[in-house]
């Protein structure tokens, strides 16, 4: 068994210690040379470390101790006696008795003087380290390409799956992304009157916003006074919207005229656009404003005819799809689909502009001299039944016509229904020629009242019995006489023939607006109403179904329905003329020549309507004054005045209506209504260049004893 030394003496070392030079554990040293300080192994070494076979220091724990009762003499170093430390000997401890442990596993000097602590019993051996065994590199780079060529492949599918299988999906997809589709907006047709005056049309706008974001606020006061003083808007406006920096659209303006634009464009406000889009204006301001109409902000008609003829007036609008890129701006080189836009068809109506302006001052004018509410003047033509002009006062002025209160959107000449009073009467004379029942001679012995079942009718003036003719009851407007023709006649013919002449019924010419007013069935009627109707109380017609009644009798007894569009013009500018309406035949031509001769007698010196009456022109027509049914009160409050006529006589040409609702002066159809007829109907002879009439009136039939 070999011997174990102290202190530094560890396996490898030979019997001479560690100082002898040909041991295996001596530290090797040059002859002559001394040990690097520092160095296992050198003379000045603080260390005094194991090594095994030359290798490396270990450290294998505390140092092991000799056997106790070993006897073998101590050993030398370099010839000097090593001395044996005694147990305890060079150890300190702390107060706890405990001995503290090397540091760094390195034995302590022997020379350090500590105090001695009783050895601790022997424990476990020290746990290995931990050691990360990183195995075999092949392996790991095998590992490696597996893991790289699994991720490959899928990012080699997921291309192959877009370039390949679903590539026509996403590019697609992509090109919606970048394809932006715009709507390219037709023109709306335009609106003229008979002679191509235009009274309605489009033309090209601009709408201006602004991108507040991109403009600078020491930059914004000055900005929102340039675009105030141009697009005519308060600078406060401009300056709320600017002011909305987080933002990226603002719209400051509509339909601002192309040259205002430009001119912004040109000054290069930051973040200004403008856009192209059309206006629609009305030139003529409120001529004709309730048959015209107007648009929305969405350029659909709201009323008139710009309403009613929508979809002859917009056309179709078209689209262009244009690429472009994330800064809104159009890709070069990209392709574009357009589909052009169809403009719309342009409207000619049958209203002469300068007939519809002098009805529509005559009215105007009539209406505040009699303080009336309201009044409506229609002028035909009497061969075709067209409508040269269709006035209303008050009239709608279509460039204001967000400020017109609502009453004045409503055409009220085929709109606003009232009872026709005195002029209905030459539809009982009709239907009383007709039957055979009277002749224009037939006398009657007329009193100014008549009882009918539990009511007593009067005639407007009082008067004593006298003889009239049928022609002179119709020329004075005799309430009694009438209804005593209208008792041969009986109400189921007298109704057929108000059917006949259009009442009850729209007169069915396109004409905006248009009502078919009120005719009772005959057997609905109440004793005294088969009465009141034979001279117009009791049914409710408008002021174009009574022009129409006129129209009908001038032309010779055959009825045309009242037309108001003449025709179209499509984008090519090819004119397609209205179809003629329908002509009807209500009564025979002898029966409407004798009805004229009895209107032309009622505008006489000895009529009601000589106040109608023009100088080289025969003229017939007949005055009406009713009793005004009031909705609001919901009883009969005020009159209707009226008067409708047509000239010349011989040869009728036009007729002209006139209606005032409510005249607070004067109520009387042949004091109020007659003047306007005459200087309407003045002034329709002159623009038709109508020559004056060359013959005489025809000599009235006078009563027996007269």
């Amino acid at each position: 068994m070999r011997e174990t030394g102290g202190r530094g003496q560890g396996p490898g070392r030979g019997p001479g210690g560690a100082g002898s030079q040909g041991g295996p554990g001596a530290a090797r040293r040059t002859p002559g040379r001394a040990a690097r300080p520092g160095r296992p192994g050198s003379a000045d070494d603080p260390f005094d470390l194991p090594f095994q076979k030359g290798g490396p220091a270990r450290d294998d724990g505390p140092p092991r101790r000799a056997p106790q009762g070993d006897d073998r003499p101590p050993r030398r170093v370099d010839g000097d006696p090593v001395r044996r430390r005694p147990p305890g000997e060079g150890r300190t401890t702390d107060p706890g008795g405990r001995v503290p442990p090397p540091r760094g596993g390195t034995p302590r000097r022997e020379d350090t003087a500590r105090p001695q602590r009783p050895p601790r019993p022997p424990g476990p051996p020290p746990r290995p380290p931990l050691v990360l065994r990183l195995g075999n590199p092949r392996r790991r780079i095998n590992v490696g390409l597996i893991a790289m060529a699994f991720v490959l492949s899928i990012l080699g599918g997921r291309l192959i799956q877009m370039q390949g299988i679903d590539s026509k999906r996403y590019e697609v997809e992509a090109l919606n992304q970048r394809t932006l589709d715009e709507v390219i907006q037709a023109k709306r047709g335009s609106i003229t009157d008979v002679n191509g005056h235009a009274l309605a049309l489009t033309v090209e706008a601009r709408e201006v916003a602004i991108d507040p974001s991109v403009v600078h606020a020491d930059a914004r006061a000055k900005v929102a006074g340039v675009l105030a003083a141009q697009l005519g808007k308060p600078q406060p406006e401009i300056a709320a919207k600017l002011a909305k920096e987080k933002t990226r659209y603002q719209l400051l303006a509509k339909d601002v005229d192309p040259v205002v634009a430009a001119r912004l464009v040109k000054a290069q406000v930051p973040g200004l656009t403008a856009q192209k889009q059309y206006r629609r204006v009305y030139p003529a301001g409120d001529l004709a404003g309730t048959i015209v109409g107007f648009v929305g902000d969405d350029n659909t008609g709201l009323g008139g005819l710009e309403e009613a003829r929508n979809s002859v007036l917009t056309g179709h609008d078209g689209k262009q799809s244009v690429e472009r890129g994330r800064d809104g701006q159009r890709i070069p080189m990209t392709r574009t689909q357009r589909e052009a836009p169809v403009d719309g068809s342009h409207l000619r109506l049958t209203i002469d502009r300068d007939v519809q302006w002098a009805a529509q001052v005559s009215i105007a004018e009539q209406v505040r001299r009699s303080e009336a509410d309201s009044g409506t003047v229609i002028v035909m033509d009497v061969r075709t039944a067209q409508v040269v002009a269709m006035a209303n006062a008050p009239e709608l002025d279509l460039i204001n016509w967000r400020k017109a209160p609502p009453s004045h959107y409503v055409n009220r000449a085929a709109a606003e229904v009232f009872e026709p009073g005195s002029t209905n009467k030459v539809i009982t004379a009709a239907a009383a020629l007709e039957g055979g029942h009277v002749r224009p001679g037939t006398v009657f012995q007329v009193k100014d009242n008549i009882k009918c079942y539990d009511r007593v009718l009067r005639d407007a003036e009082p008067h004593p019995t006298e003889k009239m003719t049928f022609e002179e009851a119709i020329a004075k407007s005799s309430n009694v006489a009438t209804i005593m023709a209208a008792r041969k006649v009986g109400s189921q013919d007298l109704h057929r023939m108000l059917r006949a002449f259009g009442f009850g019924a729209k007169p069915g010419g396109g004409v905006p607006g248009e009502e078919a007013g009120l005719l009772p069935d005959y057997r609905a009627w109440s004793g005294s109403q088969s009465c009141t109707v034979a001279y117009g109380q009791g049914v409710s017609v408008t002021a174009l179904q009574m022009a129409s009644v006129y129209q009908t009798v001038a032309n010779g007894g055959v009825r045309i329905p009242p037309q108001l569009v003449a025709g179209t013009t499509d984008p090519k500018g090819v004119f397609t003329p209205a179809p003629a309406g329908k002509r009807t035949r209500v009564v025979s031509e002898r029966t409407a020549q004798e009805i004229t001769a009895m209107l032309e007698r009622a505008v006489s010196d000895e009529g009601t309507g000589n106040l109608a009456a023009i100088p080289g022109y025969r003229v017939a027509g007949k005055t009406g004054t009713a009793n005004r049914y009031d909705q609001r009160l919901g009883r009969y409050d005020g009159y209707t005045a009226s008067f409708v006529g047509f000239a010349p006589a011989d040869a009728p040409e036009v007729v002209v209506l006139s209606v005032l609702q409510n005249p607070k002066k004067e109520h009387f159809g042949g004091q109020v209504a007659a003047p306007v007829f005459k200087d309407v109907m003045t002034f329709a002879i002159k623009s038709r260049k109508i020559p004056p009439t060359v013959s005489a009136a025809p000599q009235a039939r006078m009563s027996a004893g007269q």
